[in-house]
């Protein structure tokens, strides 16, 4: 009985806290129900009415979200917070050298808080606007089995002549891209400029070079400063936006909240697009925007030896460098069509056909090279230098561009002025191309440097009637395009390659190969040996996979003179890019060049040996970029994206998928810290083996930063690098 009695009142007690759960459920379920009913309506209509569309879309009366396919929030429109501002502004550009000072005198900048939604299966229409003024009319389309979302502006007051707009972000995101960024890779936290100009002497404005530059000839450039400026970006949340316009651009990345993207026009349209890896987001990116095609057989062959001074100089200068087992590929010859002196240094004469009285023979010579296995390069750009015939005969033909007067346009390109050819006239593209045709590949040029392209002004009058400000940063993938169609149209894609300084939007398409630019022959973080790791990059996250740099630097100024430390450890990180090929700067005399001593040379002899013993691995990474898109060199993360320690890594790379390269980008060191990620890694030249974390090693010269995966499938490749770089006596320390 007692055992009964007990039972009755547990069971009792159990009740009376049902009950009181329940009404307790039961008045937070109402609560509840009142505080989240319209956001339950919202993830209704988010989870159940879009689950077959492509994107996902949520609306309520304060406004609207968009989201990408794989749920990230991309757009967030309300009345307290809009997506969009509207404006109007006159911008005020200056030209100096292919340096350029922008700024505008800003008149309205309005929040478009009033909006209009209609809506179909595939579209959303929203007509913004502030109290029935400023209207702009977006279309926001993702079409069936896709993960793609263009935007697209129907209709616009016409005064409206800016926009600024805000992508949702949060505080954790990194942002990539935007062209060629030297200074930053992750970009969050600043804001770029995008507008194709000189890189500048100096590119940090708190140096004395920089000051030094901009104080004697307004030549000092900035951390946004760039040859190759894009309007696209990658996000860590794994989604690209590309803008589809050449206007002036500031893409803002400061905010935690949102990326506010600021437009100097209406642009055509907006791209974004989404992915589950970056792999896959890079292989949709290049299929927007080009991939170059893979490089000709002979480049890997060695190094392309960069000389000058006639035929006699070059040929001594080769002989001498095959003597020390340096594995030579081509000899670039920049001056080939002639040379002029400026306060500068040696600059050339642009005047695009062979200069017989500089390099006599050079018709029969470079014949006799090719049967040696090696090819010659030259040098081109898209200006004509006024005094010579080019020039003449382009100004008859009524070629060249003009200024506002209807004067042919000559541009200074400090102490001599040339002409700009207008390839939107179709007769003066036409013409240019028949040039390279006939003064570069039928004269049996493999290949060239096609530099510039960032100096059209913006005072200009051209054939198609477009202004200036918007033809600047198209410029550099027009003359791209002439390039291209000339190999093309030879037949010769396959043999010839061509590398340039400027792109835009397009470039990918039209450009074999990018270098990095006028590098300073110094240790600068900003315009530096290291600068050129974000360069290459960035730019491979904006879909140009094929990058490299001149070795050792180009530019002496200031009492900078490259050094023979310098020359060795560019060397050593240019073995482990696609392309080595060295410059001997615009002051020859003051820098140290690969020839200056036996120890350079037999140094340089080592690195180009190992640059062609990685051949076979080199060829499947550059096709990997042809056939994908997906850059030669690689950010970490690509391949290590839940490592988030590689989000934030910007001088070291991976060379396709087996290769870590951690490159020594400071002088007198003689040890190294790097990050691995998680793998396991075998250092190429002691052949220990390295876990995930943080690492210090010596750091000899000779001997790069470079590991290799345990698992690559060219393992064996790469075990045998050491041994046969011994075995042909190359290195004898290691």
């Amino acid at each position: 009985m007692e055992q009964d009695s007990l039972n009755y009142h547990i069971r009792q007690t159990q009740n009376k806290w049902i009950l009181m759960v329940t009404i307790l459920m039961l008045l937070f379920q109402s609560s509840y129900s009142s505080i989240v009913k319209n956001m339950t309506m919202d993830w209704k209509f988010f989870k159940e009415e879009n689950q077959q569309q492509n994107w996902k879309t949520i609306q309520n009366k304060d406004g609207f979200k968009i989201f990408t396919k794989n749920g990230v929030l991309l757009i967030s429109h309300t009345s307290n917070q809009p997506w969009i501002f509207a404006g109007n502004g006159k911008a005020n550009y200056t030209m100096y050298r292919g340096n350029f000072k922008i700024n505008e005198n800003l008149n309205e900048k309005m929040a478009l808080k009033d909006f209009e939604l209609e809506e179909k299966s595939d579209t959303l229409t929203a007509t913004f606007s502030r109290n029935n003024l400023l209207k702009v009319k977006v279309q926001f389309y993702s079409p069936e089995n896709s993960s793609q979302i263009t935007i697209k502006f129907l209709e616009y007051d016409p005064e409206i002549n800016r926009l600024w707009l805000r992508i949702q972000a949060d505080a954790q995101e990194h942002i990539y891209g935007c062209g060629e960024q030297f200074s930053y890779f992750d970009l969050r936290g600043k804001n770029f400029p995008l507008w194709t100009s000189e890189q500048g002497v100096g590119r940090n404005k708190s140096t004395y070079t920089t000051f030094l530059a901009d104080l004697l000839d307004q030549a000092g450039g900035d951390y946004y400063s760039t040859f190759f400026p894009q309007p696209t970006y990658t996000s860590s949340k794994k989604y690209y936006l590309h803008i589809d316009d050449s206007s002036y651009m500031d893409f803002n990345f400061k905010n935690k909240e949102f990326h506010e993207l600021l437009i100097w026009s209406i642009p055509k349209q907006i791209i974004i697009n989404s992915a589950s890896t970056f792999i896959e987001l890079l292989e949709k990116l290049t299929i927007l925007l080009g991939r170059q095609p893979k490089l000709p057989e002979w480049i890997y062959n060695g190094v392309w030896l960069g000389l000058q001074g006639g035929t006699s100089i070059i040929e001594a200068k080769l002989n001498k460098a095959l003597e020390k087992g340096i594995k030579v590929s081509a000899l670039w010859c920049q001056d080939w069509e002639g040379i002029r002196y400026t306060s500068f240094g040696k600059r050339l004469m642009w005047n695009w056909q062979w200069d017989p009285e500089l390099y006599p023979g050079l018709d029969q010579k470079i014949n006799i090279l090719k049967e040696q296995g090696i090819r010659f390069m030259g040098y081109i750009n898209p200006y004509l230098a006024a005094e010579k015939n080019l020039c003449k005969e382009a100004s008859e033909k009524g070629y060249l561009a003009k200024n506002m007067k209807g004067e042919d346009y000559l541009v200074d390109f400090g102490e001599f002025d040339a002409g700009i050819v207008d390839f939107t006239n179709p007769d003066a593209y036409k013409w240019y191309k028949e040039l390279i045709k006939k003064n570069l590949i039928e004269f049996g040029l493999s290949g060239w440097m096609a530099d510039f392209g960032e100096y059209l002004p913006l005072d200009i009058k051209l054939q198609n009637g477009e202004s200036g400000d918007m033809m600047h940063n198209k410029w550099p993938e027009l003359w791209a395009r002439i390039n291209y169609e000339a190999v093309l149209e030879t037949g010769k894609l396959n043999d010839v390659v061509y590398f340039m300084r400027a792109g835009y939007t397009g470039s990918q398409n039209y450009s074999t190969a990018m270098w990095a630019g006028d590098q300073n022959v110094d240790w600068s973080l900003d315009d530096g040996l290291a600068s050129v790791i974000p360069a290459a990059l960035s730019l491979g996250m904006c879909g140009h996979g094929i990058h490299h740099s001149d070795i050792g630097g180009y530019t002496t100024l200031f009492e900078m003179k490259r050094t023979k430390e310098l020359f060795m450890r560019w060397a050593e990180m240019a073995a482990f890019t696609p392309i080595m090929r060295t410059h001997e700067g615009n002051r020859p005399t003051d820098n140290w060049q690969f020839d200056s001593d036996d120890e350079t040379l037999e140094h340089f002899a080592k690195m180009t040996n190992i640059y062609v013993e990685l051949a076979p691995y080199l060829k499947s990474v550059i096709q990997e970029n042809a056939d994908k898109g997906i850059p030669a060199q690689r950010p970490l993360f690509l391949h290590y994206e839940n490592d988030e320690r590689t989000y934030s890594i910007k001088y070291q790379y991976l060379l396709g998928r087996d290769i870590l390269v951690a490159p020594v980008y400071q002088e007198n060191v003689q040890q190294w810290n790097f990050y691995l990620p998680d793998d396991q890694w075998i250092h190429f030249w002691t052949e220990e083996i390295f876990q995930q974390g943080d690492h210090q090693i010596d750091a000899p010269i000779g001997q790069p930063i470079a590991f290799y995966r345990k698992d690559s499938q060219y393992k064996s490749l790469f075990q045998n690098i050491k041994k046969k770089l011994i075995d042909n006596e190359i290195i004898k320390y290691i």
